[in-house]
């Protein structure tokens, strides 16, 4: 039986530390010399959804992970503005990882709308990536139509404010996996969905209605990988198709059915996921 990600995070550390820009949650695992991978969560989610990703690096000399809570989640500062960019997110990252010393290039992964940080820090520094994984990436809304990006914006809020993080986990939660998902991954993501700030949350509401990850990605030339899940009815196989096909380095782009899982996938899909970010899959 797998392991669930609870246990999967036995083992893990869970740090905080002062970057030039305001404190920074994150989890670590892994006793490599150097950072190799750094993990950036989705809208709903927190460092916990890499469970297995950090979970697989626990013991190991070869490899050393990082998985942060953005800036309003869980203990790390909010940014200072009202409705920021993935850029404001990206000049938080860099500051984390400096605040760090790292130095290296690095494996940069994003889950959802971790995918639009993640291309968005590539763009500012793209020397400092070593490759880039955006799994079930949220394309961003700044190129739709005013009332579209409004729908979707005032739409997300509306349900913060009625049902609460609580709320939302309840009625969300079950829409991020499978059907056939397990209950444990069930249960793992609603609670760390109940978990989110709603002030953290709302910015980061406001950052998807502005992102724009195809632009993000025009300047990117290093090696690229999307995936998703079959089953993911948040960021669909059709959308996840035609966003490579939108990228000017499409024939360069590797594009990854995870089977039949759903939006989640670093939690259902961590046999798949694993060997692309090129750490071991938990027994």
């Amino acid at each position: 039986m797998m392991l669930t990600p609870q246990d999967a995070l036995s083992g893990v550390v869970r740090s905080i530390v002062d970057t030039a820009l305001g404190p920074i949650q994150f989890r670590s695992a892994g006793a490599g010399a150097q950072v190799t991978h750094v993990l950036l969560h989705g809208i709903g989610s927190a460092s916990a959804s890499w469970a297995y990703q950090l979970g697989a690096a626990v013991g190991r000399n070869d490899v050393r992970v990082l998985a942060w809570d953005a800036p309003g989640y869980g203990r790390s500062a909010s940014l200072p503005m009202a409705e920021p960019s993935a850029q404001d997110y990206a000049q938080r990252l860099w500051a984390w990882l400096d605040a760090l010393y790292v130095s290296q290039p690095v494996l940069l992964a994003g889950h959802s709308l971790g995918a639009l940080m993640a291309a968005s820090a590539a763009r500012a520094a793209s020397a400092r990536v070593s490759r880039l994984v955006l799994l079930a990436p949220a394309r961003g809304y700044g190129d739709a139509s005013d009332a579209e990006r409004e729908r979707v914006v005032q739409g997300r809020l509306s349900n913060l404010q009625q049902l609460g993080p609580q709320g939302m986990a309840q009625a969300r939660g079950a829409a991020m996996l499978s059907p056939q998902a397990a209950p444990a991954l069930q249960d793992a993501v609603r609670e760390t969905m109940a978990q989110i700030d709603p002030s953290g949350y709302t910015q980061a509401v406001h950052m998807l209605g502005r992102g724009r990850l195809a632009h993000d990605l025009q300047t990117w030339t290093g090696p690229l990988v999307i995936a998703s899940g079959e089953a993911d009815t948040v960021t669909t196989p059709d959308a996840c198709d035609a966003l490579v096909q939108a990228l000017p380095q499409a024939a360069k782009t590797v594009r990854i059915s995870l089977g039949p899982v759903g939006h989640a996938c670093p939690l259902e899909a961590a046999d798949v996921v694993n060997p692309l970010l090129g750490l071991p899959v938990l027994a």
